[in-house]
């Protein structure tokens, strides 16, 4: 199965688009000065096009790459994934699995607690090698990664023990609600998996980011103060500016307004720090402050919620037919009964595949919205736009509309300058 992906042309072109010149080409963004940036034509499109202009034709080529071949990867993931379900439901695998946990643990939460962690155990287990090749073999191969395989390894062994941890509750927890609510289970389901869905967004700033990165104050700078300035006349709740050591792992240039309420704070990466301008900084940390202030966490948990609820309605429907026809095989032929959990699993992954645009559409539109009020907020569009260069390192600059609609849940270069462009032509600023 693996096979047949790899020999894909856009997949293939992965390992070989990795070369020395490839890695320096994205560097190569011409520099300009504000003479330039005073001389670009007011018309957005014909100023948008002068900033696209300036990457490199090797550094679009290896970006457009890149991007394409994550297409192929995530219907790598899907098939693996599909695998692994039938892998455990043939052979009464996963009836006999949840018999050992009923004799093991007793009690109905702890019989699902223990399946959800073998369960999730293994399936990250059986899908190590494609995410060794997506995680490690291939960003170093675009020259995106900094650790060694011992260190990425090392984080992979965290990863499987938070992974175990989070199955074990979150299947004990939900199939305790599955039996509860009988027949309406997909939509108690649904309140369930939002309410775990809140949970993760609350905890992980504060429990789990740090067991991969340390998170320090930024030390007093003018830098320091001008984005406390824009957080705090905003609403943040927070007393500093956080940077992390992302630079352990990558070289893409991130930042964050993370958790829920008391929670949140405002986090950059010293790469960031690195590689970009005040100007860019303020940009893109505007552009963070503005998720927060929209209330992007609260809506997208809503968003997220009514796609879980379609989701699991498309399970009911299917789960059904596939009882009756495959049940007595399998061993199972109840949505209640934790050993259908592969099941449930894979006909959630057929919906949320079909789902990805829709997904992929929510998260866009955030962005949208912040990227526009980031740039009312810090009025520069200038460095706005050159930060967005930068993440052509890793996103296709200027895909066709169809294909950002489908695959991109950020917008793509070229519309997000353009909304810089616009912004900047409206307002008269040079």
């Amino acid at each position: 199965m693996l096979g047949l992906h790899l020999a894909s042309p856009a997949w293939a072109a992965d390992l070989s688009a990795g070369s020395e010149s490839d890695r320096r080409a994205s560097s190569l963004i011409a520099p300009v000065d504000d003479a330039w940036r005073a001389a670009l034509p007011r018309d957005a499109k014909l100023a948008t096009q002068a900033y696209l202009d300036r990457l490199p034709a090797a550094a679009v080529q290896r970006a457009n790459a890149y991007e394409e071949g994550g297409y192929w990867l995530q219907l790598g993931e899907f098939a693996l994934g599909l695998g692994i379900a039938a892998l455990m439901l043939s052979g009464r695998r996963s009836a006999r699995v949840r018999d050992w946990a009923q004799r093991l643990g007793r009690r109905a939460w702890a019989r699902d607690a223990l399946f959800g962690g073998v369960y999730g155990l293994s399936a990250a287990a059986l899908a190590l090698p494609l995410t060794f090749y997506r995680g490690y073999v291939r960003e170093h191969a675009y020259g995106m990664a900094n650790q060694s395989a011992l260190d990425w390894w090392a984080e992979q062994l965290i990863n499987l023990g938070i992974e175990a941890l989070g199955a074990m509750l979150a299947v004990a927890v939900l199939y305790a609600v599955f039996r509860r609510a009988g027949s309406r289970w997909w939509l108690w389901g649904t309140a369930a998996s939002s309410a775990l869905l809140a949970l993760m967004l609350l905890v992980h700033p504060v429990l789990i980011a740090p067991l991969f990165n340390d998170y320090k104050p930024l030390e007093p700078s003018p830098l320091r103060e001008a984005l406390l300035a824009l957080a705090q006349s905003n609403g943040v709740p927070s007393d500093e500016i956080y940077w992390f050591d992302a630079s352990r792992q990558t070289q893409r240039i991130s930042a964050n307004v993370s958790g829920l309420g008391a929670t949140a704070a405002v986090r950059l990466n010293d790469n960031l720090l690195k590689r970009t301008s005040v100007p860019e900084i303020r940009g893109v940390m505007a552009h963070e402050i503005g998720h927060y202030v929209l209330n992007h966490g609260p809506k997208m948990l809503l968003q997220f919620a009514l796609l879980i609820l379609f989701g699991l309605l498309f399970c009911q429907w299917a789960m059904q037919r596939l009882f009756a026809r495959w049940g007595a095989r399998w061993g199972t032929q109840a949505v209640d009964d934790v050993a259908s959990l592969p099941l449930l699993a894979a006909v959630f992954s057929v919906f949320m595949l079909a789902a990805t645009p829709v997904f992929n559409t929510i998260i866009r539109t955030q962005e949208i919205e912040a990227d526009r009020f980031g740039l009312n907020l810090a009025r520069d569009p200038h460095g706005f736009a050159e930060a967005i260069l930068k993440l052509s390192d890793y996103r296709k600059p200027d895909p066709g509309a169809l294909e950002e609609f489908v695959f991109f849940h950020h917008p793509s270069a070229r519309h997000r300058i353009h909304d810089a462009m616009r912004w900047r032509q409206a307002m008269g600023t040079p």
